[in-house]
């Protein structure tokens, strides 16, 4: 074959399998292209009509090193998914979870196009569903496999002046990090005897724009539905791995120290 394809991949248990196999260009080829400034299709189009490789490196078609050196000068480009939860519901007319997985739910991709990674990032969120805040109150509630792992991006909002809140089981992980915690109650244990809202109340109230959750068991998986569902409709920044927790802080203190630059693929090649 030649030309483009577009192969599909799933990690399970560290075992990599390959789900599907295309002949055809995946939506990361526009993406590569403009990030890196090569024009992968029209490459591809010329390789499918018999030009080999080394012509097109001598037309300055494709760049001749292959990426086997990295120019630290170029900046650096996100891509993130666009999923319109509020658009889809499942068969019960229940709203389809935000959790990552296999399914094809994006509709479209942005890019966040920078010199550093944290503000890359922050553009990529803004332009995908709105922004991370850069102060407020910050909701962490996370599997017992992330404790440990999300501890470091918690403690780093906390000295920026976010309220942490948690549940009972996070918040005593993250005391013993020494990191202060208000413990509010989950959605399954309903409102307090003396009206104490619940983690959703508080999200869908809009005291919370940043919401971290990752799931783990049914109960747990449940609550956390709940949680994302809450945080999707009210449009509450929602961050379901740690790694994107990581990213995710890096960029809210990328934001504070002032408003990012905005400048057209063209200008930012000059």
């Amino acid at each position: 074959m030649r030309g483009l394809m577009n192969v599909q991949y799933a990690l399970v248990s560290d075992v990599l399998y390959v789900l599907e196999a295309n002949p055809r260009a995946s939506r990361t080829v526009p993406f590569v292209a403009k990030a890196t400034g090569v024009p992968l299709a029209k490459a591809a189009s010329l390789l499918m009509a018999g030009t080999s490789i080394a012509r097109l490196k001598a037309d300055g078609v494709l760049p001749e090193n292959d990426a086997v050196t990295i120019d630290m000068s170029q900046r650096i480009a996100v891509k993130e998914a666009v999923l319109p939860f509020k658009r889809f519901r499942t068969h019960e007319g229940s709203v389809v979870d935000s959790v990552l997985g296999p399914e094809m739910r994006s509709t479209g991709e942005v890019m966040g196009f920078d010199a550093t990674f944290p503000l890359a990032f922050a553009k990529s969120q803004a332009a995908a569903f709105g922004g991370l805040p850069t102060s407020g109150k910050a909701f962490v509630s996370v599997a017992d496999r992330d404790k440990r792992a999300i501890s470091f991006p918690v403690a780093r909002l906390h000295q920026m002046g976010f309220e942490i809140l948690a549940t009972a089981g996070t918040a005593q992980v993250l005391g013993r990090y020494g990191i202060p915690t208000t413990i509010v109650r989950k959605h399954s244990e309903g409102q307090g005897p003396n009206g104490e809202p619940t983690i959703v109340d508080l999200i869908s109230a809009g005291d919370v724009p940043l919401v971290v959750n990752t799931p783990e068991g049914q109960g747990a998986r449940a609550d956390g539905y709940e949680i994302r569902a809450a945080a999707t409709a009210h449009d509450a920044a929602i961050v379901t791995t740690t790694q994107q927790a990581a990213a995710a802080v890096q960029a809210i203190e990328a934001r504070r120290q002032g408003p990012f630059e905005v400048l057209s693929l063209q200008d930012a090649a000059l």
